[in-house]
């Protein structure tokens, strides 16, 4: 077969393009696949993996043919980008793996059944009446805390007071807080 000059290979892709010429592209992926393969175990490929993209490079080129112009590039050049893209997109595919639809973690939270959404719109309104029940003081430091969801050490800052007394009101609105609702229920 000899071998293969780079006119040679661009006459060989002109022929593979004009139609599925079998020999041309036979002489064309003896050249090239080694070559190919090599190359991408230069960019990082394990052995394996470049013995696919390898494959998958070579199936390209006899795929798309046609899209060869050699007044862009030489043969070489279009195959071994072709090459590269591949590593790329593998690359892309090993850091964001395709998603499993089966995989729980992405199944969407089951809705919640009718009668529990009015039962928690209760227990809402009435901690919101047993809040508003408090004095202002409390109200305001169980809203910082819970609603807003502020530290304790921030509440202090913004309150100007010591932390020590944010704790201890925020323990006496608690449990006053507590007895309204249990009042309630």
């Amino acid at each position: 077969m000899g071998e293969l000059t780079p006119t040679l290979a661009a006459d060989l892709l002109d022929a593979l393009a004009a139609g599925p010429d079998r020999q041309a592209f036979k002489r064309l992926f003896a050249h090239f696949a080694p070559r190919v393969k090599s190359y991408l175990r230069r960019l990082g490929a394990e052995d394996q993996q470049a013995e696919e993209l390898a494959q998958e490079v070579m199936l390209t080129v006899w795929r798309r043919a046609q899209l060869y112009d050699r007044r862009q590039a030489g043969a070489s050049t279009w195959i071994f980008t072709i090459a590269r893209n591949k590593r790329i997109d593998a690359i892309r595919r090993d850091r964001r793996p395709e998603l499993d639809p089966d995989d729980p973690a992405i199944a969407p939270e089951p809705e919640t059944p009718a009668d529990q959404q009015v039962e928690a719109g209760q227990r809402q309104e009435l901690l919101r009446s047993a809040v508003e029940r408090l004095p202002e003081e409390q109200a305001r430091l169980l809203r910082l805390s819970y609603f807003e969801d502020k530290s304790h050490s921030t509440i202090a800052e913004e309150l100007d007071l010591p932390l020590g007394t944010v704790k201890s009101r925020l323990r006496l609105a608690l449990s006053r807080l507590r007895t309204l609702l249990e009042e309630t229920a």
